[in-house]
């Protein structure tokens, strides 16, 4: 069941005829399951592409391995890569790419432990990026990451509208 956040977010994207599209890879497709268990969320979901594999990043995103060797996958610039990619491959008004740690394993270090999340995306043409750090098992890391999200980009959404930008 989606989030209030995820809900809110779901009935601006809708009231305003603006669509989304996901790359996600930490979050392991929870973000369109949540968008799409939202009744008459067609008109505002476009697609998702589920990148939890590294060589699903590399070969859909256009991930490279000199970007992976010198970032890890779970990097703002990887992050950045998958948004960018995602705007070719599934074309939307609000592009969203997430990858992160939410569970030991990766490419953890303090100065970027378990739990760290990166967020890139799009607003047309406008880009935004965001880093989480939360606390928690993974289900409650992911979903602290959906729910923070949504509330980010209603936010930026809101701001866009109220600048003439949207």
């Amino acid at each position: 069941m989606a989030s209030e956040e995820v809900k809110n977010l779901v009935l601006y994207l809708r009231n305003n005829r603006l669509t989304i599209s996901f790359a996600e890879s930490a979050t392991t497709g929870r973000f369109i399951n949540e968008f799409t268990s939202i009744p008459n969320c067609g008109s505002v979901v476009q697609g998702s592409i589920v990148c939890y594999d590294v060589a699903v990043k590399k070969k859909m995103l256009n991930v490279t391995e000199s970007m992976l060797d010198q970032f890890t996958a779970e990097s703002a610039e990887v992050t950045q890569q998958m948004a960018d990619e995602l705007r070719i491959l599934i074309p939307a008004d609000l592009v969203l790419a997430v990858t992160g740690l939410a569970s030991p394993g990766g490419s953890e270090t303090t100065e970027k432990p378990v739990g760290t999340m990166f967020v890139h995306g799009y607003i047309g043409e406008k880009a935004f990026r965001k880093r989480f750090v939360f606390d928690g098992e993974p289900d409650e890391i992911i979903r602290k990451t959906i729910d923070a999200t949504a509330v980010f980009l209603l936010e930026e959404l809101q701001l866009e509208e109220a600048i003439g930008d949207l």
